[in-house]
């Protein structure tokens, strides 16, 4: 059996790579390569064909590029831009006005497309012109946007679950219902940021809001009804049994696509365009995945599983401890590395070691997709801030960072919450049948 002090040399060395700025899939296929030359002379290396074979024709990893492309016929279609619209008139009227929208809308948006960076772009194209014409903080209007777009994974369906269950082969159905409620309380979280601010600096929200008849806010309710009935196909036919996750995922395009041609706004041109950016996308993600597959593959000829249990339970270490170590760990990752890096590159490692502690591994997966949504938002990697500037193309990204502190800080208050409360990831997905 490998000794610890290899186990934590070769993660170092891994990292290391990342920060040489090298690409995560180059990164850890090197770091792969190298454990099997080294242990095994290369013998494995031509296990490398079938590995990828196996690991790709899990049928679940083909809801990824299903909600990818859900979430580009939502964008091109105009759904959101209607949605954002349904939503202004309700919210407007808290303290902070238009800001809650961000969230509202971005929350909304998640819960149909389990893409953060999609998410950003998409409030962010839809937001800011609204903002341009009110005298609202520009840094508290950009901060709401980010802040909004890291529910994208948290709120199910996230991809990033999907990803968390192919890595642990975990349940993706009982992650999904796990994360309803933290992602519920941190959405209450954000926007609580956004009203105590405002109340403490009404400036900050620039004048107040006309207020809109009730008859015309019923009707625009109208504009939520696609975002809804997708949202309603994915998880109603994912829960009764009567769908799995990817053909779940399969059904809400279709649907999405039907609406879209209600609306008059399905045509070949906006298919072409949805379909190269899912395709795209869809080769990024599965090439790292590839790669995170087989360093598994890796990982357990060494048995590294056996050592990091072995190492743990001699520690002695509390479920308690271990979680805030953990928290800490990601946070100080966050600001270095992307969602998809952090977890491709660390759960394969940390997984045997929760599980040797007795931590539940639905409830891991809910707080490790929470800790990489804290990265997005976290300067000066967060991949979401870039997207946001690259949308807005004036001032310099500053303003960005400065807009995401009071976020982050909902973000950790999140985490604690999650860390001693664990049952509220815990109760509904006990309450599923068969658990």
């Amino acid at each position: 059996m490998i000794s610890i002090t290899i186990v934590v040399l070769g993660f170092l060395v891994m990292i290391a790579l990342l920060f040489l700025g090298l690409h995560v899939a180059t990164a850890l296929f090197l770091t792969a390569v190298t454990a099997v030359v080294v242990y095994f002379d290369g013998v494995h290396l031509r296990m490398y064909g079938s590995q990828l074979w196996s690991s790709m024709e899990d049928y679940i990893l083909l809801s990824i590029p299903l909600y990818i492309l859900l979430g580009e016929i939502l964008v091109r279609s105009g759904m959101t831009d209607k949605m954002y619209g349904a939503l202004a008139p309700w919210l407007n009227r808290l303290p902070g006005g238009l800001l809650h929208t961000n969230i509202g809308a971005s929350a909304i948006f998640s819960a149909v497309s389990g893409s953060s960076v999609s998410t950003a772009a998409t409030i962010t194209t839809v937001a800011l012109p609204s903002f341009k014409k009110r005298r609202y903080d520009e840094r508290l209007v950009l901060g709401s946007i980010a802040a909004g777009a890291s529910l994208g994974n948290l709120i199910p369906p996230g991809i990033a679950f999907i990803i968390y269950a192919s890595l642990t082969n975990t349940s993706v159905g009982q992650l999904y219902a796990a994360a309803m409620l933290p992602s519920l309380i941190l959405t209450g979280l954000f926007m609580a940021v956004i009203a105590v601010l405002c109340l403490l600096r009404p400036d900050l929200a620039g004048a107040r809001e006309e207020s809109v008849p009730l008859g015309e806010r019923l009707r625009r309710l109208v504009d939520l009804t696609g975002p809804l009935v997708v949202f309603a196909i994915i998880m109603g036919s994912v829960y009764t049994g009567w769908a799995t996750v990817t053909e779940s995922a399969a059904l809400a395009v279709v649907a999405t696509m039907i609406i879209a041609a209600c609306q008059r706004r399905l045509n070949v041109g906006m298919l072409h365009e949805a379909f190269v950016a899912t395709a795209s996308l869809t080769a990024i993600t599965m090439l790292i995945l590839a790669v995170a597959f087989y360093l598994n593959y890796a990982l357990g000829l060494l048995g590294i599983t056996q050592t990091l249990s072995t190492w743990v339970a001699g520690l002695g270490t509390e479920p308690m401890t271990l979680k805030w170590v953990l928290a800490f760990f990601y946070l100080l990752l966050g600001v270095f590395f992307e969602t998809l890096p952090m977890m491709v590159g660390t759960v394969p490692i940390l997984f045997p070691i929760i599980v040797a502690v007795g931590i539940d591994p639905v409830w891991f997966g809910v707080f490790i997709v929470l800790m990489c949504e804290m990265s997005l938002l976290s300067p000066p990697v967060g991949m979401t801030l870039y997207v946001i500037q690259t949308v807005r193309k004036e001032g310099n990204i500053g303003a960005v960072f400065a807009g995401t502190i009071p976020f982050v800080a909902a973000m950790m208050l999140m985490t604690a919450l999650l860390i001693h409360f664990p049952q509220m990831a815990s109760w509904a997905s006990a309450a599923l049948p068969g658990n």
